[in-house]
């Protein structure tokens, strides 16, 4: 992972370009390099690091930045917490992680960064979207050495970019941004907390050309700025990630940024890249709903059956992977199913399949999959059908106990601020674009109106929130006959 080295080269090189700004507070190159061996400089050399990887649980900010480059630096490792985990949950993840033994020396010299060996383990990241403990995987050098230069130049980075990812740090999508960021000698700016206001202003004030995001955020950042008639014209890359990019979302996304190349990858923290797309400015959007692109650069993909056996072309099927871009597996609780590897293939358990002309088609993680009166749903098929459907902006489908069926599916859409004064979305008509898009049992048995759309903390929408809140009667959704 060549970060250490490359902030160590900027610094001699370019020692007062700017490096990191997170809200106002800012480190050039030589700044942010001595920032970091000066955290070093509490470790002498020679002396073994504490036990297990260095624990990093902080809210945006510099603190977060120099904590995770000085726990990589040399041979060291860190392992990346939500700090917005509840106590009980950090303490846990914690008193593991300290039982993973003690790392060898330090060899990292007091006024040089170095990078450690490409084999060895320097991040530590965790699963989400569950209560229960998060499952720790673990990633070598390597993964992020050869992903690195392949994002840089498939998702348009250079090191005259200035990218803005407004999340948070502890998400892999806006780390892995900090790092390619650095890696390539670019600007990072990051927010200390998200706020769309905020967002707007960085972009305009500080020469932002590049955002990183889920969708979920850019839709936020698009609406407003459209409102406020502040089209950001100087961003020419947005990058989204973590969810599936809608149809609506794009076009608004066209609208407000009209110089940007939309660039939207599919892929895990664990997997890394898998597939990706770009559409150019102006450029008409795919049609489909599940299209996910054509494979990463080195990333092979195949489509097999449950005994691993692979499909036929077209034929849905689980989704595996074979890349150096792969963690290295779980540390606990892993009953092979979260995370399952076989020989050089990998797969996370999303469904999916490859059209004729080897583009990926993405249909939901397996426990998305929703199994009524014996018929296997995928939750994306049915959302793709009711986005179709005139007046509705966003769709999500979930699954809901049923006694006799084992579960109904049941859809929940969000309308589309543009609707007509006087009109509104009725059962009725959803029934009809369902009907006439979807066989019998694909169809959703109960339609509900939302206000927003049910996101976890990272701000990717979760079909499991949506459960939670019909069971709990939130008034965010609300059933419509």
């Amino acid at each position: 992972m060549p970060i250490l080295s490359a902030v160590q080269h900027r610094a001699e090189t370019h020692p007062l370009q700017l490096a990191v700004q997170i809200g106002d507070d800012q480190l050039s190159y030589a700044q942010l390099r001595n920032a970091v061996l000066k955290r070093l400089s509490g470790t002498p050399l020679g002396r073994s690091r504490p036990a297990g990887p260095a624990v990093v649980s902080q809210p945006n900010g510099l603190e977060f930045v120099v904590q995770f480059l000085a726990g990589v630096a040399g041979g060291g490792s860190v392992a990346v917490l939500d700090p917005g985990w509840p106590a009980e949950q950090q303490a846990e993840v914690t008193a593991r992680l300290s039982r993973l033994g003690t790392a060898p020396a330090s060899t990292v010299p007091e006024t040089v960064l170095t990078d450690g060996p490409p084999e060895s383990t320097f991040l530590y990241g965790f699963t989400s979207g569950t209560t229960a403990l998060p499952k720790a995987f673990r990633r070598t050098r390597r993964s992020w050495q050869q992903s690195f230069s392949r994002s840089a130049e498939v998702l348009g980075l250079t090191r005259h970019d200035s990218t803005l990812a407004p999340g948070p740090l502890s998400a892999s999508l806006n780390l892995y941004a900090l790092a390619e960021s650095l890696h390539v000698g670019a600007t990072f700016h990051a927010l200390p907390s998200f706020d769309v206001a905020s967002a707007l202003d960085c972009i305009e004030n500080h020469g932002i050309t590049r955002l990183v995001a889920v969708p979920a955020v850019l839709r936020m950042l698009a609406q407003r700025g459209l409102a406020a008639n502040r089209l950001c014209q100087g961003v020419t890359g947005i990058v989204s990630g973590g969810a599936k990019l809608d149809r609506d979302t794009t076009r608004l996304l066209q609208r407000w940024a009209p110089a940007a190349t939309l660039f939207t990858y599919y892929g895990a923290a664990e997997l890394g890249f898998v597939s990706v797309t770009a559409l150019a400015p102006g450029q008409v959007p795919e049609p489909t709903e599940t299209a996910v692109g054509l494979p990463f650069p080195g990333v092979r993909i195949r489509i097999v059956d449950q005994d691993d056996e692979p499909v036929a072309p077209g034929a849905a099927g689980i989704i595996q992977v074979a890349s150096g871009l792969v963690c290295d597996g779980y540390l606990w609780d892993d009953d092979g199913t979260a995370f399952h590897r076989r020989g050089a293939w990998c797969t996370v358990g999303d469904h999916g399949f490859l059209d004729g002309a080897g583009v990926l088609h993405h249909l939901g993680r397996s426990h998305d999959m929703i199994v009524s009166a014996g018929s296997n749903v995928y939750p994306q098929e049915v959302e793709a059908a009711l986005q179709s459907a005139p007046g509705v902006r966003a769709a999500v489908v979930t699954g809901l106990p049923d006694g006799s069926r084992g579960s109904r599916v049941v859809a929940a859409v969000l309308a589309d601020a543009d609707l007509l004064a006087g009109t509104d979305l009725d059962a009725a008509g959803l029934r009809a674009v369902c009907s006439a898009a979807l066989a019998a049992p694909k169809r959703p048995h109960d339609y509900y109106r939302l206000s927003e759309l049910p996101l976890t903390a990272a701000g990717k929408v979760s079909r499991s929130v949506l459960g939670r809140w019909i069971k709990q009667g939130d008034p965010r959704v609300v059933r419509i006959r």
